[in-house]
């Protein structure tokens, strides 16, 4: 048996500058790639922030309100079904608010990089 590398296929020309390369190089595209930087670690540390705060809402609730630690749905308690279930709902907004905004920002970058 012999082993067969697969490869793609060698260009003789030389790869063609991105103009979003060029506007990285410039003073004004390193304050955008910056900026892009900025933003993104600001949106990761608020959409972190309020995972969190609503993950420490649970207990908080079950604590807080009386009889609903005790409380049973189908002889499983409450605070396992809100902790087991309730927080898969609150992952996927918080998965998918962070994907659709980076996506934004990375959009506003590229427009603001070609210069439209």
């Amino acid at each position: 048996m012999t082993r067969v590398r697969v490869t793609a296929p060698r260009s003789a020309a030389k790869p063609v500058r991105d103009s979003r390369e060029a506007a990285e190089e410039s003073d004004v595209g390193q304050v955008f790639v910056r900026s892009l930087i900025r933003s993104q670690l600001r949106l990761a540390i608020v959409v972190a922030a309020g995972f969190l705060l609503i993950l420490l809402a649970f207990p908080l609730l079950l604590g807080l309100v009386p009889g609903l630690a005790e409380a049973e749905i189908a002889g499983i308690p409450f605070g396992w079904l809100l902790l087991g279930a309730g927080i898969y709902p609150v992952i996927g907004l918080s998965a998918w608010l962070y994907i659709r905004t980076a996506a934004r920002n990375e959009a506003r970058y590229r427009d603001l990089a070609e210069g439209g």
